[in-house]
């Protein structure tokens, strides 16, 4: 486990190095969060390498301080600051670490406290560590730092489930690969903060749990920070800071206008004209600002007309057209000279993830098979 701490320092480092260079602020709440992780790793590493044992006039059980309630909102800030365009720090968001900075500040006191009394020096806990922190704080933070972690969690995938609803609304191709590391970054600390939350209940109300026993948590944690710090290194998010959803809107549509509930036939059929002549699918960065602009639209006009009339987001109602165009060059037979990637991407699609994916949902069946069935 120190070998995976000391590799985690490593990454922590190297994304320290990138942040000083590049000021990207999720690199450095990235980091923070594996300095909080490999500290608490290194706490209880030290504890196997018999140091309780060898010392035990040592003061390292005041500093041993459960980080969560640090932990939590890092969590929720490294996803806002990897989606956010133009994140700007703001004093308030001071308070989100104020329960963390309170339970430094405490352990502080108390170790202040029992360093003043006669005897210190001989043992390894102080009056106020056995009488007040074990027996009544300990507990109560315990069921905090559940609370804490629960609602940063909940808030954080609300978040990202807006975000990427909104990407669909806005972007007609989707940034799968940096919105799935997101997701696998928040299902990591989920399950890692359930496994705690079972063995915590299980060591308070079912059987006390040995440190060896709880050192399968640790352990997970450990090689939970290698994976996080390579992959979270290696995954650039600046894809997702740079998506702007207001930075080219247009002025709202005329009042008389705004509360229309159906589209027209006539305005349907004068986009699905535009599209077909003009083709603005076939670019791959494509988004609801453009296509407005485009097609001579307003914004939230264009987004009422293929919302209630094609009954489609954005996303989808591009992407049909692009896999039609897909389509169209197959049976052609643009395949003999061009590979089916090659054909997506001149079709306006960005990825091969993203193709595949949404050819499989529009025609239920993969682009490999939908070319055999028709060659």
């Amino acid at each position: 486990m120190l070998v995976l701490v000391l590799q985690g320092l490593v990454l922590i480092g190297l994304l320290l190095f990138r942040y000083i260079r590049k000021r990207n602020i999720s690199d450095l709440f990235l980091a923070l969060i594996l300095l909080i992780v490999c500290y608490e790793q290194i706490c209880y590493t030290v504890g196997f390498m018999g140091w309780y044992n060898a010392f035990q006039n040592t003061k390292i059980n005041y500093w041993l301080i459960p980080m969560a309630l640090g932990l939590a909102p890092m969590l929720f800030f490294y996803v806002k600051t990897s989606t956010s365009s133009g994140f700007k720090w703001k004093k308030i968001y001071w308070l989100h670490f104020m329960p963390a900075l309170v339970l430094i500040l405490y352990r502080l006191s108390i170790y202040t406290y029992d360093a003043l009394q006669p005897g210190f020096g001989d043992t390894q806990n102080g009056y106020l560590k056995i009488h007040l922190d074990e027996p009544i704080i300990q507990p109560i933070l315990m069921i905090a730092e559940f609370a804490v972690m629960l609602l940063y969690l909940a808030f954080t995938f609300q978040l990202f489930v807006g975000y990427r609803q909104k990407i669909k609304l806005f972007f007609s191709n989707t940034y799968k690969y940096e919105l799935n590391w997101i997701l696998t970054f928040l299902v990591i600390f989920s399950v890692l903060f359930i496994y705690e939350a079972v063995q915590d209940v299980v060591g308070a109300l079912i059987t006390e749990l040995h440190y060896t026993q709880r050192w399968w948590l640790n352990l997970l944690l450990a090689v939970a920070t290698i994976f996080i710090g390579v992959k979270g290194y290696f995954t650039d998010t600046e894809k997702l800071k740079n998506l702007n959803f207001n930075a080219t809107s247009m002025p709202s549509p005329p009042a008389d206008q705004q509360d229309r509930p159906v589209a027209s036939e006539l305005e349907l059929n004068t986009l699905r004209d535009f599209m077909e002549s003009e083709k603005p699918y076939l670019d791959p960065e494509l988004n609801l600002n453009d296509l407005a602009t485009l097609a001579n639209m307003n914004r939230s006009q264009l987004s009422q007309l293929i919302n209630s009339g094609f009954k489609k987001n954005f996303n989808d109602f591009v992407n049909e057209y692009r896999i039609e165009a897909v389509k169209h060059q197959l049976s052609e037979g643009k395949h003999k000279q061009l590979s089916l990637l090659g054909i997506a991407y001149e079709c306006g699609f960005n990825s091969k993830a993203t193709f595949n994916r949404v050819f499989k949902k529009l025609t239920n069946t993969s682009p490999t098979d939908y070319l055999k069935s028709i060659s």
